[in-house]
């Protein structure tokens, strides 16, 4: 199941990755620090538990995150705009044991099987509601939450094809497989 989707914090609105050049960016990872970098931020490492402090400080101006993130840490008190970029949506998973699936009898793994696809449904779902509940109670704290640009959308997908290229570099051929795998749909 997912988390509700990532967008762009800052202080004023930004219709483009060079309106982003030379602000303070939070990273919380190797993955939105390199963000940070190819917009042009300066990337800073703070964790969610020093957020608002970072912001309350300027030790950071803007970052990428959800809005419940947005909302847990009362980011609308510091920075007043929300890009809705929906640039990824972080998920859950449950994995079994495929030796100790197969031991099960069939009535028990069609059993779990369809209480696993009704979580899947429900979780997805329960997803969907919070992020338009989180996004509401950011306008309703002040916040501004906008759709990105034309020329943001093009600059944050060239981030992502730069990231996917950096990455397929150093998986090699057994990484390109699986990206072809997943773009294939299977």
């Amino acid at each position: 199941m997912a988390w509700p989707p990532q967008g762009i914090f800052t202080k004023k609105q930004v219709a483009s990755a060079a309106d982003m050049k030379g602000i303070k960016w939070r990273a919380y990872s190797p993955a939105t620090a390199r963000i940070g970098e190819l917009v042009g931020a300066q990337p800073v490492t703070v964790q969610q538990a020093e957020l608002s402090q970072a912001m309350a400080t300027g030790v950071v101006e803007s970052y990428m995150s959800s809005g419940s993130t947005g909302y847990d840490t009362k980011t609308y008190e510091h920075l007043k705009f929300f890009a809705d970029t929906q640039a990824w949506l972080p998920k859950n998973a449950v994995i079994a044991n495929k030796k100790a699936f197969d031991a099960l009898d069939k009535a028990t793994q069609d059993g779990l099987l369809k209480a696993a696809a009704e979580a899947e449904q429900r979780g997805w779902t329960a997803s969907e509601r919070k992020t338009g509940e989180y996004l509401d109670l950011l306008k309703k704290n002040g916040m501004t939450v906008y759709p990105p640009s034309a020329q943001l959308k093009a600059d944050m997908q060239k981030v992502g094809e730069t990231m996917l290229k950096e990455w397929l570099d150093k998986a090699g051929p057994e990484g390109k497989a699986v990206v072809d795998a997943y773009r294939a749909g299977k």
